[in-house]
């Protein structure tokens, strides 16, 4: 009979207050285990291989040869027991680079110029406003006509304004939105705007003209005064946290057309997630609050340590077992990380790459140049074409098919692979210097991340099923 071994790269087991269950990495589903199935496993714990008559033997008085033999034939059907050396993910072929992409996003970097000067800021162009590269309306255009172009039957398109300051070339924004709503309606499509704003520029005629035309706003914002003002500074270098926090509140106060998030820059020196999420979830108001360390920016001298990369993860972590709290009694905490874990979870997401960048979204520069994503725009990386002469197919298909081959990366048998799929490629390129390579400097703590949040996953989905049909799938929250 075949000799049996444990795949393991293909299964996350775990303990849910006291279910037995099994994630099974190539389907990104999550079961629990029956007695048979619990004990076929357990075997493998003691012995690298075992052959089929010899599991029967041990298990047949216990449970009964059919129910053993059941359990062994479904393990093998899963490529979670294996009669030989093949990959993990049961044989299934990656994608091929898609012959055409699907755009349903494009991201207009409307101006490089900015009105602050944070010590991190990684974009290519730290000018005032004034002097910044300013979008034409006539890319901004084109950029439309070539998302429509190149995926014209989609239900629901999404523009994106970035900077700098987008808010800084307010008269672009609002010639922008005018002409899509009138463009995507006669497609019968729905068009969504979203920006993301360090908040100074806006008043109460912005706000409520934003409020009017549901664009999404994402506010960048440090933290409480001493953590923002580290880095968020005016070009006097004054911290920025009073102006912003006045804003913000004018914002919360009258903006009523979707939840307002806000986005949080760790860099050196720089790790009290809890403490920072306190103030900016429950003190200020954001709907919800992500966090993005900096590991590989230009600037070295911002870039977490190890040591400091490790304690914020610690604190995700922290921040998550309160999310389960909140979970289990039927609210939501507006951790955007966890949450936007769980979401990948929840609907059994299986990314072969990190993200929609460079197949369901493309970046357009000031000059109309086709970046992978907003990171990358004035970027040394060469552009994937322009508004003018459309996409760079064979560029771009050739980029997405390096990072689709994971034979040598280590990528292939890793159990968190189906969800990381490398990292990001901006993170990569910082790095390494080629965004087409996984993300090797935080693959063991991404790893004991998504383990952690298949635990939080587990016990939610067990426990109070509802929670994810009430606030997950429709990404919607309750204030805990």
């Amino acid at each position: 009979m075949s000799t049996l071994h444990l795949v393991a790269p293909n299964l996350h087991r775990l303990d849910s207050g006291g279910r037995q269950m099994l994630f099974h990495v190539p389907s990104s589903a999550l079961f629990e285990l029956d007695a048979p199935a619990c004990d076929v496993l357990a075997l493998f714990d003691a012995d690298a291989t075992l052959d089929a008559e010899a599991i029967e033997a041990r298990l047949a008085q216990r449970h009964g040869v059919e129910a053993v033999r059941e359990t062994v034939a479904e393990l093998c059907r899963l490529a979670v027991l294996a009669a030989d050396q093949a990959a993990p993910g049961g044989g299934a072929a990656l994608p091929n680079p898609p012959p055409a992409f699907p755009l349903n996003t494009v991201v207009l970097n409307v101006n490089t110029g900015c009105n602050l000067s944070c010590t991190y800021c990684y974009k290519e162009d730290l000018s005032a406003p004034a002097r910044g590269l300013r979008m034409s309306f006539e890319t901004a255009t084109k950029a439309i006509e070539m998302l429509l172009a190149e995926s014209p039957a989609q239900p629901r398109y999404t523009v994106v304004f970035f900077g700098g300051e987008p808010l800084s070339n307010m008269p672009l924004i609002r010639a922008v939105v005018a002409h899509a709503q009138r463009r995507f309606a006669e497609h019968g499509a729905a068009v969504d705007f979203t920006l993301t704003t360090n908040a100074t520029l806006l008043d109460e005629r912005l706000i409520d003209w934003l409020d009017a035309n549901r664009v999404g706003i994402t506010v960048s914002m440090d933290g409480p005064p001493a953590v923002h003002d580290r880095n968020r500074r005016s070009f006097g270098g004054q911290g920025t946290y009073d102006v912003v926090r006045r804003k913000v509140d004018l914002l919360l106060a009258r903006y009523r057309s979707r939840p307002v998030g806000c986005r949080v820059t760790l860099t050196r020196g720089v790790t009290e997630v809890g403490k920072i999420f306190d103030h900016l979830y429950r003190e200020v108001g954001f709907h919800e609050v992500g966090f993005g360390p900096v590991t590989s920016g230009d600037l070295q001298a911002f870039n977490l340590e190890a040591e400091e990369l490790a304690a914020v993860f610690a604190g995700f972590k922290a921040l998550g077992r309160r999310y389960l709290d909140a979970a289990l009694g039927g609210r939501s905490l507006g951790f955007g990380n966890m949450h936007q874990l769980l979401t990948d979870l929840h609907e059994g997401n299986r990314k072969s790459l990190p993200c929609g960048a460079g197949v369901a979204l493309l970046a357009v520069d000031g000059k109309g140049g086709l970046n992978l994503c907003h990171r990358f725009t004035g970027s040394s990386l060469p552009t994937f074409g322009d508004v003018d002469a459309g996409i760079d197919r064979p560029r771009l298909a050739a980029f997405i098919a390096r990072r689709l081959e994971r034979s040598g990366t280590g990528c292939e048998r890793c159990r968190i692979r189906n969800i990381c799929s490398g990292g990001c490629y901006h993170e990569s390129y910082a790095k390494y210097g080629d965004a087409a390579v996984p993300s090797y400097h935080y693959c063991e703590l991404l790893r004991d991340w998504v383990d952690f949040g298949i635990e939080v996953y587990a016990r939610i989905v067990t426990e109070n099923p509802g929670f994810f049909a009430e606030h997950v799938s429709p990404r919607r929250s309750v204030r805990a």
